[in-house]
């Protein structure tokens, strides 16, 4: 199943490359495991599962030819010892159907019927499976991980990471297995939830609220979870703020701190990989920390 050849270039650490993953839940996808430098079979290692996996590592293989650049950051904050030693499950998207395995799913039926119509078939390509795509990570993938790689089982060395809609489906992953993940990053989190071309103040009400209205009941236990969050406000990411600033009201209620949540703005930071390549050290050193 582990690709034998090196097929992503990397300038720190290696990739592991396991290609047609296949799955009870959702179509087969690629998953690339990047492993640091000196991996060793004595030791044991933290894990982070990453959404959108196929723009983590070499830039010359994405889509805009931009990538976050994890292999050299992560690489840098373990040898500077500013995290714990860990790997990086990188978990390609489905394309087509990213949206629909990446958008809240137990929310849909709270939203009104017109505009649900409207999301599921536009949106979710009248295929909602963010469930199926959260037990594929559970019951399927990390179970791989955890037998394959020598890693450190539990709650406190699981975590889980994405942008955009990669991160909305972060943050409904630990609300949803809290017993599985100990911390969400969640960098540009897509927080109006719906197609820029549907955004509107009625769209906020009927959809992006009904979110909010879900983390209130679900959110995890602040006392064994941490929660990252970031913004910055050029393109896509300039409509973030007040839908952020919403979620951050209720962490405040439901009792997070600093010690367990951070939210970042960074002006002049737009939506694309280059801006969470800058940044991704924060949220790193914050749920990784030695």
């Amino acid at each position: 199943m582990l690709s034998k050849a090196q097929e992503v270039k990397v300038s720190s650490g290696k990739v592991q490359r396991i290609k047609n993953f296949k799955s009870e839940y959702v179509d087969a996808r690629t998953i690339d495991v990047w492993l640091p430098d000196g991996y060793s079979s004595k030791e044991k290692y933290l894990v982070l599962y990453m959404n959108d996996g196929q723009s983590l590592y070499d830039a010359e293989s994405t889509w805009n030819k931009q990538a976050w650049e994890v292999d050299a950051i992560s690489g840098e904050l373990i040898v500077s010892k500013r995290t714990k030693k860990f790997i990086v499950v990188g978990i390609w998207n489905n394309g087509e159907y990213r949206h629909s395995e990446y958008f809240p799913q137990k929310i849909i039926q709270s939203i009104p019927e017109t505009t649900r119509k409207i999301i599921v078939e536009e949106q979710l390509k009248n295929k909602p499976q963010a469930d199926n795509y959260l037990k594929f990570i559970v019951k399927e993938l990390k179970p791989f991980i955890d037998k394959t790689y020598n890693i450190k089982e539990g709650r406190k060395n699981t975590f889980i990471a994405g942008s955009s809609m990669g991160g909305l489906i972060s943050l409904y992953a630990i609300c949803e297995y809290p017993e599985v993940f100990g911390g969400a990053a969640c960098l540009s989190t897509h927080t109006p939830m719906i197609l820029k071309e549907m955004m509107s103040e009625k769209t906020d009400t009927d959809v992006a609220s009904k979110y909010r209205d879900y983390l209130k009941t679900n959110l995890p236990n602040p006392k064994n979870h941490k929660i990252y969050f970031d913004y910055g406000n050029q393109t896509l990411d300039s409509f973030y703020q007040s839908y952020q600033e919403k979620i951050d009201t209720i962490m405040i209620e439901k009792e997070y701190s600093s010690k367990n949540w951070i939210t970042k703005f960074f002006p002049g930071d737009d939506h694309s990989e280059k801006s969470w390549s800058r940044r991704l050290h924060i949220p790193l050193e914050f749920l990784l920390k030695k």
